[in-house]
């Protein structure tokens, strides 16, 4: 997961945050959403302002327009908010939802900077995350070790002057095309991952054999890296495509020796409509009859 600009979960609902001026910023608009169950979220927080003047609380001075990917997958500015004020929004809202609500919100708006202090708790809140969304463990157990991989390569990467985002997306794709013999474009089509939701992260949809020659690839390149002494984008380049043959290879002679495809059409999104419905399932049984 990316940690600077991420979804968290309350009560099964999605809510977007971004990581701006060292601490979260939460879209109001999705709070509003969660906390009134209202179908015209923005109508409702556009009245919510006017309340918020009239009881002396100014919201233009505290809310930021943050760009966060929208339902039709491009970035969008939102008004968001940090977690103080996001505090003070919510008092306004007349809903049973807001005590566990701000217990949420006092846990999450924080955690970002308890995981650089203590970056264990990130592996152990991603493992959380897949956890609330159903996946077995021995999934996980691969999914959490990949990150740790991509994590070791994008620090060397950082200390050998490649740092911007778009690098980073050219370097990664060279890698999954040398490794699965396709760009990451494609291997989202064979899985049948809408490219219109860009926050359908195509990890979080492979299979074993995927997740390990993915490790596999994304370990090479950081011996590579370090081997030839990369510096700059460039030599980065030449290493990424190295580290991405040898696996490459790897993955096409196991496919030749055991008659398998490595890359499978399959994907995960079952398991997040599977949750909701027990969730759903369970509110419906919590009903007084």
């Amino acid at each position: 997961m990316n940690q600077k600009n991420a979804l968290v979960i309350f009560e099964g609902k999605n809510i977007r945050r971004l990581w701006h001026k060292e601490e979260w910023h939460f879209s109001v608009i999705d709070i509003v959403a969660v906390l009134t169950d209202s179908s015209l979220p923005k109508r409702y927080w556009s009245d919510l302002k006017a309340k918020l003047l009239e009881e002396g609380f100014e919201p233009y001075d505290k809310i930021v327009l943050l760009k966060m990917p929208a339902e039709d997958g491009k970035l969008r500015e939102t008004d968001s908010a940090n977690t103080e004020t996001m505090l003070r929004l919510i008092q306004s809202i007349p809903s049973k939802k807001v005590e566990p609500f701000k217990r949420w919100l006092a846990q999450v708006g924080y955690e970002r900077i308890q995981e650089i202090e203590n970056p264990e708790l990130a592996q152990d809140r991603a493992k959380e995350y897949y956890e609330l969304k159903g996946y077995p463990k021995d999934w996980i157990d691969k999914r959490l070790r990949g990150i740790a991989i991509r994590q070791e390569l994008t620090e060397e990467w950082k200390k050998r002057g490649i740092g911007e985002l778009r690098e980073y997306a050219i370097l990664t794709n060279e890698i999954s095309q040398a490794t699965f013999g396709v760009p990451i474009k494609i291997h989202k089509e064979i899985k049948r991952l809408d490219p219109k939701f860009k926050n359908q992260n195509l990890r979080d949809h492979m299979n074993d054999l995927e997740l390990i020659f993915s490790m596999l690839g994304e370990r090479l390149t950081t011996e590579a890296t370090r081997k030839k002494e990369v510096q700059g984008f460039a030599e980065g380049l030449d290493a990424a495509k190295e580290g991405g043959k040898v696996a490459g290879r790897a993955r096409a002679d196991a496919e030749k020796t055991f008659g398998i495809k490595v890359i499978s059409p399959e994907n995960h999104l079952d398991l997040t409509k599977k949750k909701r419905l027990e969730k759903e399932t369970e509110e419906l049984e919590d009903k007084p009859k």
